[in-house]
């Protein structure tokens, strides 16, 4: 028998007895009650549990002879003597178990008054080796529920709070005293504890263990930012695995996710910003590049987006530099085009908008910087309210934040676009206005070039066209129809010219040609040619003489200018014709009953290259046959076969009897598709035919 029985005061007698009462119900306890002079008169389940003997076999026997023969059995006199001092004991014996095997117990006793007279001393027994086990990890236990870092919380069944640590109380900037016996919401109400909730109640139903919970929030430690923890549960269980609670562990992870939700958005910008390189800017329309800039930045930065340029810039006209007395714009994009409220509510497209010198909007553009209210309410939108109800009203369907970025671009500012946020996702922040500046500058360029194309485009053409014959006037018996269509392309639009120069001896000089480049340098060099071919055809000069003049003219030219030119004189009271051509596609000829064919000529070579010989060739024509002069801009089509093209132009002008005018027509809108890709000149003269005035 092992004896090392103790004196020690009933007070902590009992405090011993009750943590020995296990450790969360890991450690069965027999309970024994015996009289003063150590009858046993108590014998509860557990002990028949612990030593095998049923309550009929114990009761009334003295406690001496359930121990183990030898020096335990002193304990009873130990008893007797507590009870008599008032004392409670505390030691380790060896009991008979009533199987025959020695059991090594740890024992509390204590005395208590009786119901009657005398004293009644309680006797605590546990197995020794389970009560060792059990303190150990429970010391282990202390020290990491002390000392942790990590923030570690023991919740019952009903979510109340048992225990805190002082590491949870620091996070949670509350003393345990405030989180003992209350729940979640009580302590921390601006946190997420609904999702904590009913991750814990699924721990405490199905025993499965939640890991990485973000709790999210705010509490009385930093009432002023939101903070994230990262929240693991694991339930706690009795010896027959039964729930009894919940221990939570909490590691404040802010500055990690904050790092995380930097470079999400690193990426995400960097990402939108790409997209926006290819989206944006596809084509040289004012129109539609600020349609692109509404749609790229909706839905991954904003809800509801709208582009609005200087009203002048819409219609074409220089921006310049007044906004002081107010600006007035037009709204050429807006994302999205239906099925949001907020967006119904705002301006239509091609709606022209106009804002006093005090708006936000007429300051945000002066200033040329961006606007943001990261939180709206009533107070953020009273300044714009004084203009227009619309703040208001998209304040009341939702809208929670709003920002506005100048569109500015080689110095001049051309517009706005305004970003609305509804979605539950937050502010707009600094780096919200970062991503919608860069985006808007972006935009900004592509719609300054394509105010400087229109520009220029509108320069090349008017240039084209003032120098173009204004009046045609062809001697009598020919009657001639013409045509001239611009490129959609300013870089396309060049030298393409036709005229019609009367010659002596009721002739006339047929021509039409192509200077081979583009933009406003083509149109001149046009003008250029097309003043000599004038004066120089007044000259009865043979085409192969005028082609070597117009070379000179060429000659003399800064830069090096090539052109095709195909030139023909008619008679048309002989109906012969002297044609030449200079690399220039071949005329066509369509007879009065309808036959229409490519004339074979020689081709020449595209003047400019010099030191070529041009040849002439004779025609005679039926009176009233048609001749048919075009630029290659009729019936050369990328992805289209030449032969394919001409085959289908003489096809068209199979059809005998037309008016000139409409047979032009009818070329140009079977063989032009609605946006030509290069000039279009053409030219068709009936020969031998009185004119018709």
């Amino acid at each position: 028998m092992n004896d090392g029985a103790s004196g020690e005061g009933v007070s902590g007698g009992m405090d011993a007895a009750r943590d020995a009462g296990g450790w969360l119900g890991e450690l069965p306890v027999a309970r024994v009650a015996t009289s003063a002079d150590g009858t046993v008169v108590r014998w509860e389940q557990a002990a028949r549990e612990l030593l095998g003997y049923e309550p009929q076999e114990v009761l009334g026997r003295h406690i001496a002879t359930l121990l183990h023969p030898g020096p335990g059995r002193s304990l009873g006199r130990s008893l007797w003597e507590a009870a008599a001092t008032g004392r409670g004991v505390i030691g380790t014996v060896t009991a008979w178990h009533r199987d025959g095997h020695p059991m090594e117990l740890e024992v509390w006793a204590c005395p208590t008054a009786g119901r009657h007279s005398g004293n009644t001393v309680l006797v605590f027994a546990a197995d020794a080796h389970g009560a060792r086990r059990i303190r150990g990890s429970s010391a282990v236990w202390d020290g990491l529920f002390s000392r942790s870092p990590v923030g570690i919380a023991i919740f019952d069944t009903r979510l109340r709070f048992l225990q805190v640590n002082p590491a949870l109380q620091a996070m949670n900037g509350v003393p345990e005293s405030a989180h003992l016996g209350r729940r979640l919401a009580d302590v921390l109400p601006q946190t997420n504890t609904a999702d904590m909730e009913s991750a814990m109640r699924r721990v405490l139903v199905t025993g499965e263990p939640v890991l990485d919970l973000r709790r999210t929030g705010r509490t009385p430690a930093e009432p002023r930012r939101d903070r994230v923890w990262s929240c693991s549960f694991v339930r706690l269980e009795d010896g027959r695995g039964n729930p009894i609670g919940v221990t939570a562990s909490l590691i404040d992870i802010t500055e990690e996710q904050e790092a995380h939700t930097e470079a999400v958005a690193g990426r995400r910008r960097l990402a939108l910003l790409s997209e926006a390189s290819v989206r944006v800017g596809t084509t040289l329309e004012l129109e539609r590049t600020a349609q692109e800039l509404a749609d790229i930045a909706v839905p991954d930065l904003a809800d509801v987006v709208t582009v609005d340029v200087l009203d002048v810039l819409a219609s074409g006209t220089d921006p310049g530099v007044g906004l002081v007395g107010g600006s007035a714009l037009r709204r050429l994009g807006k994302s999205p085009l239906s099925g949001s409220a907020v967006a119904d509510v705002l301006a239509p497209l091609g709606r022209t908008l106009s804002f006093p010198a005090g708006a936000p909007y007429t300051q945000a553009l002066a200033e040329r910087q961006p606007f943001l209210v990261g939180r709206l309410d009533s107070a953020a939108v009273a300044p714009a309210a004084r203009h227009s109800v619309k703040p208001e009203q998209i304040l009341g369907m939702g809208v929670h934040s709003f920002m506005m970025a100048p569109l500015i671009a080689r110095g001049m500012v051309l517009g706005l676009a305004t970003f609305y946020r509804t979605s539950p996702v937050g502010p707009f922040d600094a780096e919200d206005v970062a991503l919608a500046s860069d985006l808007a500058a972006r935009a900004a360029v592509c719609i300054d070039n394509a105010r400087l194309y229109h520009r220029e485009h509108d320069t090349a053409v008017v240039l084209q066209r003032s120098m173009l014959p204004q009046h045609i006037t062809p001697p009598p018996g020919i009657e001639v129809a013409h045509r001239y269509l611009p490129a959609s392309d300013v870089n396309e639009i060049g030298g393409d010219w036709y005229d019609v120069v009367p010659l002596a001896g009721a002739k006339a000089a047929l021509l039409i040609g192509d200077v081979m480049g583009h933009g406003i340098s083509a149109a001149a060099v046009m003008g250029r040619l097309s003043s000599s071919v004038r004066a120089l055809a007044r000259l009865d000069l043979s085409p192969v003489e005028l082609f070597k003049q117009l070379e000179a003219t060429l000659a003399d030219l800064a830069e090096p200018m090539l052109a095709t030119f195909l030139y023909a004189v008619c008679d048309p009271t002989t109906g012969l014709c002297r044609i030449a051509r200079a690399g220039h596609p071949p005329p066509a000829v369509v007879t009065p009953d309808g036959t229409a064919r490519i004339l074979q000529l020689p081709p020449g070579a595209p003047l400019g290259i010099g030191g070529i010989d041009f040849a002439t060739t004779d025609v005679t024509l039926e009176p009233g046959s048609l001749l048919v002069l075009y630029t290659d801009g009729l019936v050369e089509s990328r992805g289209s076969d030449i032969d394919e093209r001409l085959t289908e132009l003489v096809h068209l002008l199979t059809r005998p009897g037309r008016q000139l005018t409409h047979l032009c027509d009818t070329l140009v809108t079977h063989l032009v598709p609605a946006s030509a890709d290069d000039d279009i000149a053409l030219l068709i003269a009936r020969i031998g035919t009185e004119s018709r005035h």
